[in-house]
């Protein structure tokens, strides 16, 4: 479907809603030429494109236990709550192994975004204008305090999250005047300020547009959200969200939560099916 782009929203262990979402796609056969996504909406992403069905499920329920994924001893020894090295490495090449090559000649456009910390800017990379995407969603990825920074062409990158959570507007910027949205937090909510300035300003003294970045986190991404309400308003967008709070934080090592949340999302894109295919249908008579 040109012209209307699907936008994933990151969250962590957030992401197995929207990993039954992409799933339930596969099966029903809706695919975007477009795709842009932030932290865990980035590795959804690929699987999506090489209609891997339950891959980020059965990865978090063989692996979400292990200490060399997710553990507080990581964040101790190696400054890292979440072992990349393990997810990209161990976990792609050698345990479920990734098709890179199938992903790189698919025709899809495929953007991950992240954060730069010279800048306190968002940063884009597409699959097919860097030779080192993967190394840009392992930035994505990357939390603030609990992961490194990334370091990639030259640019010290975190989690895209920090400052463009939903990149509706860069896909927009893109050419896609429609777009679907999958979000992992649930309708109504709202993004809390927090006390984050100290422990900023101990953790990355030598960049004040990230500290600034991190300060205002809650009022950029409370922005987002009505905006796309709006454009939900007009007709410009579709929501997918859970319908109530999740029971999942952004951490959690639960393997049959994260199970349900997985069949959540599944369930919810069933239900909205009907009104999805037949917004769907208009775009692209409107589009044509």
């Amino acid at each position: 479907m040109k012209k209307i782009g699907l936008v994933l929203e990151g969250g962590g262990m957030r992401g197995l809603y929207t990993s039954g979402v992409l799933d339930f796609f596969i099966d029903n056969n809706i695919y975007f030429s477009y795709i842009i996504g932030v932290s865990t909406g980035a590795c959804n992403a690929i699987s999506y494109i090489l209609k891997q069905k339950e891959k980020s499920k059965d990865i978090n329920a063989n692996y979400v236990r292990d200490k060399k994924y997710i553990s507080f001893k990581n964040l101790i020894k190696d400054k890292e709550l979440f072992e990349t090295k393990f997810l990209f490495e161990d976990i792609s090449n050698k345990l479920c192994p990734f098709d890179y090559n199938a992903f790189y000649n698919s025709k899809e456009t495929v953007v991950v975004c992240t954060t730069n910390c010279n800048t306190g800017k968002p940063m884009y990379f597409y699959k097919n204008k860097s030779d080192k995407f993967f190394e840009a969603i392992k930035a994505s990825m990357s939390l603030p305090f609990v992961n490194k920074i990334v370091n990639l062409n030259g640019y010290p990158l975190l989690d895209g999250g920090i400052t463009d959570a939903i990149p509706i507007k860069k896909s927009i910027f893109d050419g896609n005047s429609k777009n679907v949205i999958i979000l992992t937090r649930h309708r109504g909510y709202r993004k809390n300020p927090t006390e984050i300035k100290k422990i900023a300003d101990k953790f990355y003294p030598q960049y004040p547009k990230l500290i600034e970045a991190l300060c205002n986190r809650h009022i950029m991404y409370n922005k987002t959200l009505e905006y796309i309400r709006m454009l939900e308003r007009i007709g410009k967008v579709f929501i997918i969200a859970p319908s109530e709070p999740l029971k999942v934080n952004k951490i959690d090592r639960n393997p049959k939560k994260l199970a349900d949340l997985y069949k959540k999302g599944y369930k919810d894109a069933e239900k909205i099916y009907f009104k999805l295919s037949q917004w769907l249908k208009k775009q692209i008579e409107l589009l044509s």
